[in-house]
């Protein structure tokens, strides 16, 4: 699936509706994770792919910083991306194509941060603040309670 990421970041910036791919993307995810924890980021997640397959030659290869092993900093991480997201959609304009486009925004910075953490400690050091993966985590742990 590394293939995904340039195309809605690329494809996202000459024709923003790319970014509802993404939107649906996260609801589906989202759903299966109930069922499949986080099947998402284990499997088809392309910006992992990315990190794996391309960061990881220009990493240091540092430990991950303490910090981001702690469960709160990860929601701290997910109320900053999620209030960004909020910020963008209720202030930018009403069009279908600038809607889209604040999903590609999202997934250029959020790429943008994963590259940054990757090369100055391990490549997939994103990965263990995720937004997405930390919100999976949760909904997966609401079937395991269940039980």
């Amino acid at each position: 699936m590394v293939w995904f990421l340039p195309l809605i970041i690329l494809g996202g910036l000459f024709h923003p509706p790319i970014g509802y791919l993404v939107f649906l993307m996260m609801l589906f995810f989202l759903a299966l994770s109930y069922f499949k924890g986080r099947l998402w980021c284990s499997r088809f997640c392309p910006r992992g792919s990315f990190l794996s397959l391309v960061l990881s030659q220009a990493s240091l290869k540092r430990k991950i910083p303490y910090l981001f092993l702690k469960r709160w900093f990860r929601w701290v991480v997910f109320s900053f991306f999620v209030g960004f997201m909020i910020f963008r959609l209720a202030t930018v304009e009403k069009t279908f194509p600038k809607v889209g486009f604040v999903f590609v925004q999202m997934c250029l910075l959020s790429t943008f941060v994963a590259i940054v953490l990757g090369i100055f400690t391990r490549e997939r050091a994103w990965c263990v603040i995720c937004p997405m993966g930390t919100l999976q985590s949760k909904i997966a742990s609401l079937r395991v309670t269940k039980k």
